[in-house]
């Protein structure tokens, strides 16, 4: 029988502490519902842009699990979202102009104000039929530089806070910000930074990284576990020490790494040893982009701290932008693979081991919702309203539409 702390966390043999609550391991075909089946809870607030794309007087189209919505600035630099269909011709209201606070459909010029009910129709008179009263209008903020929406119950809205980052803005930390398209469900991506087993993935990148789990803990919203990471030999990329601060700041030490997927997001802390703030910190959320969830938006901040050398991280910026593109590359490579298998194999044969990633697919199933049955799409190309064909991505853009191209490929972005 483990041993037990003094706040019930279990004792592994080995030393390691986990969670009091047992972890229900069950095979690939025990009759627990398909992880890669249950969808994201739209009860929380997700990034679906940056700021920094959405410029005043310009609209965005974007997407939360299949649900279309039109992202658009004001005059006023107040930002919008709107369910992108007009309610008239179920013509995208991405494609639309802004006028004011007011956004304008391209096709019969339909107003619509900032929640959706209709302002204007420039034809209507008094002998038409009543116009309908919009459509759906989305809770939005601003914050950490994206744009975030609140897809579930509005009502909701109001006392759901927006994840806490206190680091970001500090002066003693410089934020790395990315967004990324991964054609992969969104567990994969919990499952990739939680499980720190896959550094062989790396080597070409990190070298021989052994990476020892200390503890972790488990509650019904959460998963954290710590890892000692040592380097036990081979060709290190320079950038990772840049990353870790060990070559600005003269020192070679070994990491501890915390990781915690506080559902829907995700952090990690890297602290050098003796060190007394982390080197860097993530916080990353997967959010999901069609009905049936499998391609997702991956958004992180990566804040790195200053070191004493003033100007030193400038300088070494661009080399840390390549290291984690870099390694983001061959992450979304492996997830991307596991999410082929699962859609040729129709279900998920995993046979996991490690009793971490177990208890963070509970985490992750408890806290989802059901899919919703979706019916099947025509697959044809959009059109813009000036007859020319949208842009493939993650939504048409039309006029007065910004598009949100990727960035080359890799994790960190702006």
């Amino acid at each position: 029988m483990a041993e037990t702390d003094s706040d019930g966390a279990g004792i592994l043999a080995d030393g390691a502490a986990r969670s009091g609550q047992p972890s229900r391991h069950r095979g690939p075909r025990s009759g627990v519902a398909d992880l890669r089946r249950v969808g994201a809870n739209p009860d929380y607030w997700y990034p679906v842009a940056r700021s920094g794309s959405l410029r005043v007087g310009r609209v965005l189209g974007t997407a939360f699990a299949g649900e279309r919505i039109a992202l658009y600035r004001g005059e006023s630099g107040a930002v919008h979202a709107l369910e992108d269909r007009c309610a008239h011709r179920q013509v995208p209201l991405s494609m639309g102009v802004v006028e004011g606070e007011t956004l304008r459909c391209c096709y019969h010029a339909w107003a619509y104000r900032g929640d959706g009910r209709i302002s204007q129709i420039p034809y209507l008179s008094k002998g038409d039929g009543r116009p309908p009263r919009g459509v759906r209008g989305y809770p939005v903020r601003e914050a950490y530089g994206l744009v975030f929406v609140f897809p579930g119950d509005p009502e909701k809205a109001a006392v759901t806070a927006l994840p806490e980052l206190p680091t970001f803005g500090s002066p003693r930390y410089r934020t790395m910000t990315f967004s990324r398209t991964v054609r992969c469900h969104y567990s994969f991506m919990h499952e990739n930074l939680l499980d720190m087993n896959h550094q062989f993935l790396h080597r070409g990148v990190v070298g021989r990284l052994h990476p020892e789990l200390l503890e972790y803990r488990t509650e019904a919203r959460s998963v954290e576990a710590r890892y000692l990471f040592t380097h036990a030999g081979g060709k290190r990329n320079r950038s990772a020490d840049l990353l870790a601060a060990q070559r600005i700041s003269g020192s070679d030490s070994d990491d501890v790494m915390t990781i915690r997927t506080e559902y829907p997001y995700q952090t990690l802390d890297l602290v050098p040893e003796k060190a007394e703030r982390p080197a860097f910190r993530l916080w990353a959320v997967y959010v999901p982009e069609d009905a049936e969830q499998r391609t997702c938006r991956a958004y992180g901040l990566l804040m790195i701290e200053k070191p004493r050398i003033p100007g030193s991280l400038h300088l070494a910026w661009p080399f840390i932008r390549r290291f984690t593109e870099r390694v983001f590359a061959e992450d979304r490579m492996a997830v991307e693979a596991e999410q082929r298998a699962w859609e040729e194999q129709g279900e998920d044969r995993n046979h996991e081991v490690f009793p971490l990633i177990l208890d963070v697919r509970e985490v992750l199933r408890a806290n989802g919702v059901p899919l919703r049955p979706q019916p099947a799409a025509s697959g044809a190309a959009p059109v813009r309203c000036d007859g020319a064909a949208a842009a493939h991505g993650r939504h048409p853009a039309g006029p007065g539409v910004t598009a949100d191209p990727e960035a080359p490929p890799g994790r960190p972005g702006g």
